[in-house]
């Protein structure tokens, strides 16, 4: 699997090599932000690879959305668990609507026979 022709673990070692010299060179972000956005970046990449996948897993892309609304929590965002758990839920319920229409279930085999 490729984002932007690299694999998704290239993009977030470069995307933390970025910030890791933007704090060298003066960016100012605590130690807590810092890790916050390696972990964004990682949660989001994450959703992109579970959204790519089929059969599309929702429970991975809302696993994802959930680190990504808890991370911001490190810059500001000041989220509720039940505001995060509806959040993810409203989301599960929208991902669910959409798959739906494009996800069938496979034909049923009979005991006994190859796959």
């Amino acid at each position: 699997m490729r984002i932007f022709g690299y694999e998704p673990a290239v993009i977030v070692y470069a995307v933390n090599a970025l910030v890791a010299a933007l704090v060298a060179w003066g960016l100012d972000l605590s130690d807590t932000q810092t890790g916050a956005v390696n972990t964004i970046v990682t949660a989001v990449l994450a959703g992109v690879v579970a959204a790519m996948t089929r059969p599309v897993s929702v429970s991975a892309i809302t696993g994802g959305a959930a680190t990504v609304l808890t991370a911001l929590g490190a810059f500001g965002l000041d989220l509720s668990a039940e505001q995060i758990g509806t959040s993810v839920t409203v989301g599960s319920i929208i991902l669910a609507l959409l798959l739906r229409q494009n996800v069938s279930p496979a034909p049923a085999v009979k005991a006994g026979s190859a796959p």
